[in-house]
């Protein structure tokens, strides 16, 4: 009687050989495909399929179904340009300042909040114009900021944003390293994808439209924040805001807000 071939399935070690090949090949789809996809900290299991394509490193927006608000999606129609940033011509910052009498309450007499509102003193005029078009559109939610938006013209805008940059930032000075740093400021966590906070928001480099941070209400920096996280605040462009605090734990928010806020009182003492 003949013998059984090498690749007959008659033969014992090459029933045992494909039998092996199979059953790693399973195992091994299993941690790639599935284990693997799960133990990151924005997993959202929604089947196996899904799981498959984020393995792959298929971009999620084919199969995302939530809603535009929620995706990485531009929820702004604020185009910012350099021309936003430059400095206004004193006939604007006159003007302004005549505007910013219905500031005061919240923001402060010379745009230093005594309440848990941000402090406009020094911000960056693209900011504040931008900030204030968002209120304007209702993109960005707030009852008293929305209504006094809407009775703002474009030129109201500009001219408020460039009194508010024309003041000093007396209470705050620019991070840098040669100061004690939180790791998510200083560094961020690339393995989350997480930049650093002073590559947009000043020490490294002031991304435009990033507003400077130093000095701000420390509950008002964890309510934006957990809002950005939470989808409440949506006025990000392309939702890279929402993208890094999402990865950020509860902790980590109040680090960063507690270390920004730090940098006025500290002045002021």
């Amino acid at each position: 009687m003949d013998e059984p071939g090498v690749f007959s399935w008659q033969n014992p070690w090459f029933r045992w050989s494909v039998s092996a090949l199979a059953v790693m090949t399973v195992a091994s789809m299993l941690v790639g495909f599935v284990w693997l996809p799960s133990v990151h900290p924005d997993f959202t299991a929604r089947g196996l399929w899904e799981s498959l394509c984020r393995a792959a490193g298929v971009p999620s927006s084919w199969a995302d179904q939530t809603p535009a608000g929620e995706r990485g999606e531009r929820s702004t129609a604020v185009v910012l340009d350099r021309e936003m940033a430059r400095a206004g011509a004193r006939d604007a910052v006159g003007r302004g300042a005549t505007l910013a009498l219905n500031c005061t309450m919240c923001h402060g007499a010379q745009g230093q909040s005594a309440s848990n509102a941000p402090n406009l003193a020094g911000q960056y005029p693209e900011v504040v114009i931008k900030q204030l078009l968002d209120y304007k559109a209702g993109v960005r939610a707030n009852a008293v900021m929305e209504a006094l938006a809407r009775s703002m013209s474009e030129r109201d805008i500009r001219d408020l944003a460039a009194y508010y940059a024309s003041l000093p930032k007396a209470r705050t000075a620019p991070t840098t390293y040669d100061e004690t740093l939180p790791a998510l400021v200083r560094v961020g966590d690339p393995l989350r994808n997480i930049a650093p906070c002073i590559s947009c928001h000043g020490g490294v480099d002031q991304k435009l439209g990033a507003p400077w941070l130093e000095g701000m209400p420390r509950d008002y920096l964890v309510a934006q924040l957990k809002a950005f996280a939470a989808g409440e605040r949506r006025n990000d462009p392309h939702g890279q805001m929402r993208a890094v605090v999402r990865l950020m734990t509860a902790e980590e928010i109040e680090e960063v807000s507690t270390f920004y806020a730090r940098k006025g009182s500290a002045l002021r003492h």
